[in-house]
């Protein structure tokens, strides 16, 4: 399993996206944080995906569920 610390971003190209899209720099304590935020995305994904009996995350999966009534 890996480490719940890894970066799971490519951090030179977070660091090019916000520069061109902004022109702001971007701290060293982003991508640890957007991975943390990506770590509770992917889990609530792979919960969704067990829930429907898959083995397979698929995108669908990543969409907020929809409002009950």
């Amino acid at each position: 399993m890996a480490d719940e610390k890894e970066v799971l971003v490519v951090i030179s190209k977070l660091k090019a996206y916000v520069r061109n899209a902004s022109g702001m720099n971007t701290a060293g304590n982003v991508a640890p944080a957007l991975s943390d935020i990506i770590r509770q995305h992917c889990d609530r994904a792979i919960e969704r995906a067990r829930a429907d009996g898959r083995k397979t995350v698929m995108d669908r999966d990543f969409l907020p569920s929809p409002p009950t009534p």
